[in-house]
């Protein structure tokens, strides 16, 4: 993202005047919109081409066996642009109900941002565009109707900018304030399904920092009587873990070799029928040979013993070893350790860590555990997590003591906060090198780049720059990640939702605030060192046109990156080279070609949260930029839906928790434009506006303390009065109309299932009916979001059927064990081939591993393949937990 802000804040450098009161706007935007309209659309007619053949890449969804049928997206047509309507006629709420909340919650965030600009164009551009053109400044081109263009002084014109940021901004406080109240009945009607009130993640909580003589479960169990189901007291697994990492690392060593030992005797054999050196009868031979010969002695017929697959023990200077052989005999030996360590764990004969999982029987039962204080001392069992998935927690976090999460939290915030601040160091360096002459007139010690030939260094200057600030951008998510996982985050759901907060403070202070001072004070800097004092005065005047630059940057994020994240090249690219080259084993290429790409919503929301925020701040010193705004918002919104629809997996899940979170960060982008214009207009000279808008901010700060008072209870919490509502949802899914269900509690079958008052187990029967209320009109609708918009409504969204929560005993008594407790010997799989040797080492092999050759197999050419309509042997049907 900052690859190409920066490539235009350059270009725009570089061609503007040295006066301020002559800056080609106009030239400026199409300069960038030609070359970057070009590459968009040779981005977009490559997606159309490609996506007719290129099916795993652009529609996986539609027919992946890993998905099961409920999950995956009805498929296109597959002409040119033909697919584009029925692609249109697909509702967003697909996303709700086939994938995820937050995947349905980023499409409505898009969606509302487009709105918010669409509807301040509509506001601003009638009464800004006339008052600003008029303004008597003398600006020319673009920069005629931005602020700037009114002369300076008590004039009236001024109170239009302020009543328009008041009608504007006042229509923004009241969008997040509906999108909020949506946001949790959306949420409540959710998690109080069954589909979801019934899964065991919903039933369970975790506690933190629990105190040594709270790691007891009959005193636990003393504690939460008979609504305790199962506990599961963490235990410390990394003696465990290392042996469970051996055991796997010499499986899959196994599993590479066997299968280097069918290809090669498969090519031996190759070679041999196209000499015609070996008959088909010695074929035949090999497939009727005994099984229980000796080991390799069915590929020892087309290799010679040296061939086989070897390895040395340590790098080098290490002794070389049969790798089949070595694998064998270590498998034979580390198995049965691991299961005994296991064991141990599962008795509860480890070392005990500071967390604890407790099951309930019902989802309200659980939801009275996480409410309530759980220990009598501070920052003891707490704090506490509910509807957390066993697949994301961060297991080696759960040994961290209070006192060392307090201690983390304050060194990771801290390191962040450096980061920020000191992150135009390094992106300064960077781009120093894009300008090689002055660096070696300050660094004289690097005059030898000089030298080098033009060609080379024609490259250090104007590749290396991008290069290096790509890999500085790519690196920062991981940064911020890394640093929340520190912190002490117990899931990865709580690190996606702390680097969302760490990537917007990033982005807000270094994309904009950073950016757009460095592209006012630029044009001025001359005159602010001549005359210090009129800095404020003249920065007020050039700030409105910096944002000649961010009309040029909607254009990029809403053409290249939108075109780029459709055609999604490099990824192409490296499926089809890298899956060559690197994929040597069916579970290699298996893995390859069922593995969708995921979203890291930490690092995806506040990059279109800080778009909507430059907008936001622009919409009355610059209005024309809600115009490209709007474009740009929307061509996103187009991408990412396809992509979310026919690409993309959803692979953590926060409970849509990001969206109120990137709505409470819009509010920056209101705070800023009103002190903005607080400063343009008190150096503008303008007192009443001035008043007017700091009487704004003040009515602003109060609504949103007021909203947040309202708000925040209901983020994390159920609420009680619900599950009533919910009880007589569940009777018309019955069938009953008097509003009564005959269901008698939320779980009363020992396996977490709903039962009615037969005892029998509950499928779901008829659909719900429309909402109590009337179809609402449009305006009716968005006036009054509680009404139209309140859980009755928003629970008809949830599907029904989508998938059987129901655990097998084995499932549920290891869900919240480490992974390296319950992790099983992995099952090996090997290609089938046509001389019996896959065959003949599956019979050895097994002794000691479990392994198969089933759906793989070695075509004509002896290339390794697999059945990709059928589920392979390694497949593993995914739990909802």
């Amino acid at each position: 993202m900052a690859s190409p802000l920066h490539t235009i804040l350059r270009r725009q450098s570089n061609s503007s005047t040295t006066s301020p009161d002559n800056t080609p706007s106009l030239s400026q935007l199409i300069s960038t919109l030609i070359p970057i309209g070009l590459v968009a659309l040779i981005m977009t007619l490559a997606f159309l081409c490609l996506r007719r053949t290129q099916k795993r890449q652009y529609s996986p969804r539609t027919y992946l066996s890993t998905l099961r049928p409920q999950e995956r997206t009805p498929p296109l047509p597959s002409g040119l642009f033909n697919w584009i309507g029925a692609f249109n006629k697909i509702p967003d709420s697909y996303v709700l109900n086939h994938q995820s909340i937050d995947g349905y919650l980023l499409l409505r965030f898009l969606k509302i941002a487009t709105v918010i600009c669409l509807v301040g164009c509509l506001i601003t551009w009638p009464i800004l565009f006339p008052v600003n053109a008029t303004g008597g400044n003398q600006r020319v081109q673009l920069d005629i109707l931005t602020y700037s263009n009114v002369l300076p002084g008590n004039n009236p014109r001024y109170y239009a900018h302020c009543f328009v940021a008041w009608a504007y901004l006042g229509f923004i406080w009241y969008m997040i304030m509906r999108e909020m109240i949506y946001y949790i009945n959306l949420r409540q009607a959710y998690l109080l399904s069954p589909l979801y009130a019934n899964r065991l993640s919903s039933r369970t909580v975790l506690f933190s920092s629990v105190s040594g003589d709270y790691l007891d479960e009959a005193k636990l169990r003393a504690m939460y009587g008979k609504k305790c189901k199962n506990l599961w007291i963490a235990t410390d697994c990394k003696a465990l873990q290392k042996l469970v990492d051996e055991r796997d690392k010499v499986a899959f060593k196994l599993e590479g070799a066997e299968t280097k030992l069918i290809k090669l005797a498969n090519k031996a054999r190759l070679k041999s029928l196209k000499k015609g050196g070996a008959h088909h009868e010695e074929t035949s031979l090999g497939n009727n040979a005994d099984m229980d010969g000796e080991s390799g002695s069915a590929a020892a017929r087309w290799i010679q013993p040296k061939d086989r697959p070897t390895h040395r023990l340590k790098p080098i200077i290490g002794k070389k070893v049969d790798t089949i052989n070595w694998c064998r005999a270590e498998l034979e030996r580390l198995i049965p350790l691991v299961e005994a360590e296991q064991a141990k764990h599962r008795a509860g004969d480890a070392k005990f860590v500071s967390s604890v999982f407790i099951e309930y029987y019902t989802q309200g039962e659980a939801q009275a555990a996480f409410q309530t204080t759980a220990h009598h001392l501070p920052l003891h069992m707490a704090p506490r997590f509910i509807g957390v998935n066993p697949n994301e927690v961060i297991w080696k976090n759960l040994r961290i003591k209070w006192w060392e999460r307090i201690l983390r939290n304050a060194a990771t915030i801290t390191f962040v906060v450096a980061l920020v601040i000191f992150w135009a160091i390094p992106v300064a360096v960077v781009g120093s090198i894009s300008n090689i002459n002055a660096l070696t007139d300050k660094v004289p010690f690097l005059s030898f780049i000089l030298k080098v030939p033009p060609v080379i260094l024609g490259v250090i200057q104007g590749l290396l720059p991008s290069v290096l600030l790509a890999v500085l951008m790519a690196l920062l998510p991981i940064i911020l990640r890394f640093m929340a996982k520190e912190g002490g985050m117990p899931s990865l759901a709580r690190i996606e939702l702390r680097t969302q907060n760490f990537y917007f403070i990033f982005q807000v202070i270094q994309v904009f605030l950073v950016t757009t001072l460095a592209s006012a004070a630029s044009k001025v800097v001359t005159q602010i060192i001549n005359s210090p004092s009129s800095a404020p005065s003249l920065l007020a005047t050039n700030l409105p046109l910096a944002s000649n630059f961010y009309i040029s940057y909607f254009l990029v994020q809403g053409l290249t990156i939108a075109s780029g994240a459709l055609l999604q090249i490099v990824g192409l690219i490296l499926f089809k080279v890298l899956g060559k080259i690197l994929d040597s084993t069916p579970r290699k290429m298996y893995k390859r070609f069922s593995s969708l790409s995921g979203l890291g919503w930490g690092t995806l929301f506040p990059i279109y949260t800080n778009l909507l925020v430059i907008a936001i701040t622009y919409s009355t010193i610059a209005p024309l930029m809600l115009g490209f705004a709007t474009i740009g918002l929307w061509l996103l919104y187009f991408a990412t839906r396809y992509n979310l629809l026919f690409v993309y997996n959803a692979n953590i899940d926060t409970k849509g928790l990001v969206y109120p979170r990137a709505l409470q960060q819009i509010t920056v982008g209101i705070y800023l434009s009103i002190v903005c214009m607080i400063g343009l207009f008190g150096v503008s000279q303008a007192t009443g506006p001035a008043v007017l808008m700091a009487i704004f901010l003040i009515g602003s700060i109060l609504f949103h303390v007021s909203l947040n008072s309202a708000i925040d209870p209901l983020l994390y919490t159920l609420p009680q009065s619900l599950e009533v509502e919910e009880q007589s949802l569940m009777a018309l899914e019955d069938g009953n109309t008097n509003g009564y269900s005959k269901r008698e509690g939320r779980v009363s079958n020992s396996d977490g299932t709903l039962k009615n008052g037969n005892n029998t187990t509950h499928t779901a029967g008829n659909d719900l009916p429309p909402p109590p209320h009337k179809q609402p009109n449009f305006i009716t609708k968005w006036l009054f979001p509680s009404k139209f918009s309140d859980y009755q409504t928003l629970r008809r969204l949830v599907p029904k059927d989508f998938a059987d929560i129901d655990y097998t005993p084995e499932v549920e008594r290891n869900a919240y064990y480490n992974p390296a407790v319950a992790s099983p010997t992995p099952l090996l799989w090997i290609p089938k081939d046509e001389m019996g040797v896959s065959r003949q080492e599956i019979n050895h092999t097994s002794k000691v591993i479990p392994i198969s050759d089933e759906l793989a197999f070695l075509d004509e050419k002896g290339n390794i393949k697999w059945d990709e309509d059928e589920r392979p042997p390694i497949y593993r049907e995914k739990i909802y937990y």
